[in-house]
């Protein structure tokens, strides 16, 4: 699933082939991507310029002109292309909004699970995920004492409290893997036992990484490219995930992969001791 690096890096993309385009028609070919109700969807979409493309944790929000706002999710295997309207598509190709410039944006998603719901703006924000959806991993949205609180208030295991987007927006297994090597943390120490400096530190590792990964234009591991159809780059800087059999770089031990609330998990048994 693309998370926060992968799906900012989409929408920077966006801006550039979609932003201040206006819609001339929508072909859907695959209803349940909107959530709507298709018919309700183009009608209110057909002749409104996208005015910008914000992101919101992993979700991707169109702003168009009459205070429309598309909330895009991209789930597993979604994203986004332009071509010159009449281009070529496939069969995974759900969703195509054509614009007056001549050109077209098209929707594709292999898996199907993507969505589309479209509301007021402003409204935005009380739809699925987003209702509780945490802090940006930021140093102002994202603070120490906010952070401390949340994990004094768990007991349960370090990494499922980093994938739960309540607590911190966009952090997947990825990134989740990554900064707990980081850190030295095992994926299974209790929350609400990390001491001051590990959260301290824990903290700062998860706001480094995540916009060290936009600059890289994000992970490709399986199939994730951008709006240009260009892999990420950050896949060639990772330290744990994927690593399960290799000696971890910072201690030589040989990097062993778990699960852990059924996510593949990987780290260094030397570094990322479990306490009591």
């Amino acid at each position: 699933m693309p998370e926060l690096p992968e799906v900012e890096t989409v929408r920077r993309g966006l801006l550039k082939i979609a932003a201040k385009r206006k819609i001339n028609a929508i072909d859907v070919y695959y209803g349940k991507t909107i959530t709507n109700g298709v018919e309700d969807f183009r009608q209110a979409l057909i002749g409104q310029t996208i005015e910008n493309v914000d992101r919101r944790g992993k979700y991707l929000l169109f702003r168009f002109t009459n205070d429309l706002t598309m909330i895009s999710h991209l789930r597993m295997e979604g994203k986004y292309y332009n071509q010159p309207i009449g281009g070529p598509i496939d069969k995974y190709t759900h969703v195509v909004f054509e614009f007056t410039d001549g050109t077209e944006l098209c929707y594709q998603d292999t898996r199907k699970f993507g969505r589309m719901t479209l509301v007021k703006t402003g409204d935005e924000m009380n739809v699925g995920g987003l209702k509780t959806i945490g802090p940006e991993p930021t140093e102002d949205a994202f603070t120490l004492p906010y952070f401390t609180a949340e994990l004094k208030k768990s007991r349960g295991k370090i990494k499922p409290f980093l994938l739960n987007q309540r607590h911190v927006a966009g952090l997947g297994n990825i990134y989740v893997d990554e900064v707990l090597w980081m850190t030295g943390i095992n994926p299974e120490q209790p929350a609400n036992t990390l001491t001051a400096s590990q959260i301290t530190e824990l903290r700062k590792n998860i706001i480094k990484e995540l916009a060290t990964a936009i600059k890289y234009k994000g992970t490709t591991v399986h199939s994730f490219t951008n709006a240009f159809g260009d892999a990420g780059a950050f896949q060639d800087r990772l330290k744990a995930y994927g690593h399960a059999g290799d000696e971890c770089p910072r201690c030589g031990t040989k990097m062993v992969k778990i699960k852990v609330a059924e996510r593949g998990t990987t780290f260094c048994p030397h570094c990322q001791v479990l306490k009591e």
